[in-house]
């Protein structure tokens, strides 16, 4: 009785391809040949690479959007919480405290790198293990566009997840 590993459907000149080895899908297939992932562990790891990056880049890019934000109002004398300028305010501000805001901006693209680094890495190992269980339990060759697609799809339910859901019944 044979077993359904995917082990048995591996090509015998199989060799893991290189990341991110992601190909045209549209076209014609003689210029780049698809690339397939059969082992558990490949499947893990470019499902982790992908998340790794994707999650970098969306939290870097929304780091830098905070920094702006914060730049920009400290320079241009937005008006505070009671509507006053910046100027009607100097006495109420204890001295050195635009300039210390300013030199602990660069804080804040390191903090999101480290929590999109952790968050990948837990993200992207549970996803990438329970991809390749599931395609190894099948049997079925994995796209290099899965892990890449994946990726994709976690950082928008962490995306969607940081919205407060409010109403219902």
């Amino acid at each position: 009785m044979a077993s359904n590993n995917a082990t048995t459907s591996v090509p015998p000149d199989y060799v893991t391809p290189s990341f991110p080895s992601l190909y045209w899908l549209i076209g014609p297939h003689e210029v780049v040949q698809p690339s397939y992932l059969y082992h558990e562990g490949d499947i893990w790891r470019f499902t982790l690479y992908w998340t790794l990056i994707i999650f970098e880049a969306a939290h870097l890019a929304v780091a830098f959007y905070a920094m702006i934000i914060v730049w920009w109002g400290g320079r241009n004398g937005l008006k505070g919480p009671k509507g006053e300028k910046e100027e009607e305010r100097k006495g109420k501000r204890p001295p050195g405290g635009k300039v210390k805001k300013f030199k602990v901006l660069w804080i804040v693209p390191v903090v999101y790198a480290v929590v999109a680094g952790m968050e990948a890495v837990l993200a992207g190992s549970v996803v990438g293990l329970m991809l390749g269980a599931v395609y190894n339990a099948g049997g079925f060759r994995m796209s290099t566009w899965i892990p890449f697609v994946w990726s994709i799809i976690s950082v928008l339910v962490l995306i969607l997840s940081s919205f407060s859901i409010q109403g219902g019944l």
